[in-house]
């Protein structure tokens, strides 16, 4: 099946591409060194529909289809995936909010996500539960008309500078996954302790924390969708957000690429320019066909989710996420090897897209765990 973009998509890309030179490449060195959230450059990108752009135009969104926020998240990321992470997470959770949410969650934060006001958390990671969601040991006790939530998050992307999130507790402990249940979460509620985590190998202008909860209290409008039900919520965005990620590995492949393309233009050795060498461009070759194959697959699977959330749908996101990630990955280790010794430091920006792209076969489910569901599928 063939997907291919129109001259929307390549108004869309253009847009995008345009923001990242101009915004975002000069100054991603310095986010990286510094690991300075760039909470400008969000609110910039939002005046642009850039933050959030799946949310619909009635809260402030640009209701963009699978294939624009695809092209969206690409191109962030192919201009710095550390800055481009940032301003692309920045809407976390708010899918479960907009398909699940009450009409006063939507209109009270929606239009504050998308504007750039706000940015969202989803809370699931705990340090002893990452891929075992069902094992997870906050809890949400009932104490009247409020619930009070105890536990432990970790990994949580936006968890220092969000205002809002989305938090899964169990609310029936010894149930598994049947127990647990999805709750929107002001950050500002006492007993909510948010600490930085900030020695990462990658991504370091995204925000990444540890969520301590202590006794904190929300009212009981504040559950979304139904009590016990928030598993299988979830469950119906993972597959979505594994083709994100797989735009993200695409477009930091593609960066890669684009920096080891316009390299071995420039370098000179024995006489003559490095790309005249069989050997790296038959390198580039191979980086090329690699970045586009993964792409096609990203953008099959973003059609597919959007209009079918059954198993076909489920195989091909983790097959776009596997494929991109792992790809994406050899893409950024190759544009060091055209680089050489200059690629092994922080001068040119390959040895930044290398440690970022590493997160792409970990977060949204690990490569061994998107095998794990590609087989169950096919077997």
């Amino acid at each position: 099946m063939t997907f291919k973009t129109d001259g929307a998509h390549d108004a869309v890309r253009r847009a995008v591409r345009e923001f990242g030179e101009e915004e975002i490449r000069p100054v991603a060195k310095e986010h990286d060194e510094n690991k300075e959230y760039p909470l400008e450059l969000r609110k910039k990108a939002a005046e642009y529909d850039f933050v959030a752009p799946s949310i619909p135009e009635e809260y402030g969104g640009a209701g963009m289809d699978p294939i624009s926020r695809s092209i969206v998240t690409e191109e962030l990321w192919r201009a710095d995936p550390g800055i481009g992470s940032a301003i692309g997470s920045a809407g976390f959770g708010s899918s479960m909010i907009l398909e699940y949410g009450d009409e006063w969650m939507k209109e009270e934060w929606l239009p504050r996500i998308t504007a750039g006001e706000s940015a969202s958390f989803s809370a699931i990671s705990e340090p002893a539960h990452g891929s075992n969601v069902a094992g997870m040991e906050t809890t949400a006790e009932k104490d009247g008309d409020e619930w009070v939530i105890d536990g432990n998050k970790t990994w949580i992307t936006n968890g220092t500078v969000a205002d809002v999130g989305v938090l899964m507790a169990k609310t029936s402990p010894g149930e598994g996954h049947r127990g647990i249940t999805a709750f929107l979460v002001p950050a500002d509620r006492d007993g909510f302790v948010p600490t930085k985590i900030d020695n990462k190998l990658g991504i370091r202008a995204s925000d990444l924390a540890e969520i301590q909860l202590n006794g904190v209290r929300v009212p009981e409008e504040n559950v979304i969708g139904e009590v016990d039900k928030g598993f299988y919520q979830l469950m119906e965005f993972f597959a979505a957000g594994r083709t994100s990620v797989a735009a993200q590995a695409v477009g930091a492949a593609q960066g890669a690429l684009d920096a080891a393309r316009e390299y071995a233009g420039e370098r000179e050795q024995f006489g003559q320019k490095i790309s005249e060498f069989q050997a790296v461009s038959h390198k580039v070759a191979d980086m090329a066909t690699q970045v586009e194959a993964a792409r096609s697959l990203t953008y099959r699977a973003a059609s597919h989710v959007a209009e079918s959330k059954d198993d076909e749908a489920v195989k091909l996101a983790s097959m776009a996420k596997l494929f991109a990630s792992e790809m994406s990955v050899d893409v950024a280790d190759d544009a060091i090897q055209v680089h050489g010794g200059a690629g092994y430091v922080t001068d040119h920006p390959v040895e930044r897209f290398f440690r970022d792209a590493r997160i792409t076969k970990i977060y949204e489910g690990t490569s061994e765990i998107q095998k794990n569901i590609i087989s169950d599928r096919l077997l």
